[in-house]
């Protein structure tokens, strides 16, 4: 098997809020990969919890890492649940974790042995299935892509009405029920013959430039490599940026983090 993992900040002088990491059992038999992307604090910095998106996410990201391997009998929601609670007790003495900012982040989770794959996806990362045949299945969440971009207009209208509630969109936070609220599945191993887990800032290349389809962008990761994809995004992004500066506007970079694994 190979992996390859890609994971760079937007902005050099900021905390990368991603999280990526690949885990193997003790026997050597079958992995998994998790991918997390944090959710920026609003400008104000108010989020009712003393810890930053990164502390969060390394939490939730090892435990996750750690339990994928170490729970091989326990489904990936269960797993997910574990995690949250696991993280929220780390810090539920010092912060209050009803906030609706409290640090967050989105999950793509995928765990594979001889006989299966299984996945799971909460919120806007994305995980890529590439079969032994070449076809290629993007596995979403895509309730925040339905919501009307008028629901999206401010920060204060987002955590009031669509965050982590019904109608919305969710994502792990604090709540470990939160989990149940993921796409799930699993896939015959024979089925898959790779996987790519993308945080938004990568998936910028699909969704955002339009430069392909979920096929064209696993097969860039698998001819030149994850940090090929990333730079690209990059140099879409100063492109995007350079016209918005003409027009009196303005565009920031995201971190974009890339998992790949190959049997």
């Amino acid at each position: 098997m190979r992996t390859e993992l890609v994971s760079e900040p937007g902005d050099p002088i900021r905390p990368n809020e991603d999280f990526a990491g690949i885990g193997v059992p003790a026997s050597g038999q079958g992995g998994s990969l998790v991918v997390l992307d944090g959710v920026t604090p609003p400008r104000n910095g108010d989020t009712g919890c003393l810890h930053s998106v990164p502390w969060y996410t390394a939490r939730l990201g090892g435990a996750l890492t750690e339990l994928t391997v170490s729970l091989l009998d326990v489904p990936l929601a269960e797993v997910l649940s574990r995690a949250i609670a696991r993280t929220a007790a780390a810090h539920a003495g010092t912060c209050d974790l009803s906030h609706p900012r409290t640090p967050q982040a989105t999950v793509v989770v995928a765990r594979w042995s001889a006989a299966l794959v299984e996945y799971l996806v909460l919120s806007d990362s994305a995980l890529l299935v590439h079969s032994p045949a070449g076809a290629v299945t993007a596995v979403l969440d895509d309730r925040l892509a339905r919501l009307p971009r008028a629901a999206l207009a401010t920060d204060e209208m987002i955590d009031a009405h669509l965050r982590n509630k019904e109608g919305g969109f969710f994502t792990a936070a604090a709540d470990p029920s939160v989990a149940g609220r993921a796409v799930t599945g699993s896939l015959p191993r024979e089925e898959v013959s790779a996987l790519a887990a993308l945080t938004d800032g990568a998936t910028r290349w699909v969704e955002k430039f339009r430069e392909g389809d979920w096929a064209d962008c696993l097969r860039l990761i698998q001819k030149e490599g994850a940090q090929a994809l990333v730079a690209r995004v990059r140099s879409l992004e100063r492109a995007d940026a350079q016209a918005r500066v003409r027009l009196g506007g303005s565009k920031t970079h995201d971190d974009a983090t890339v998992v790949y694994a190959e049997w």
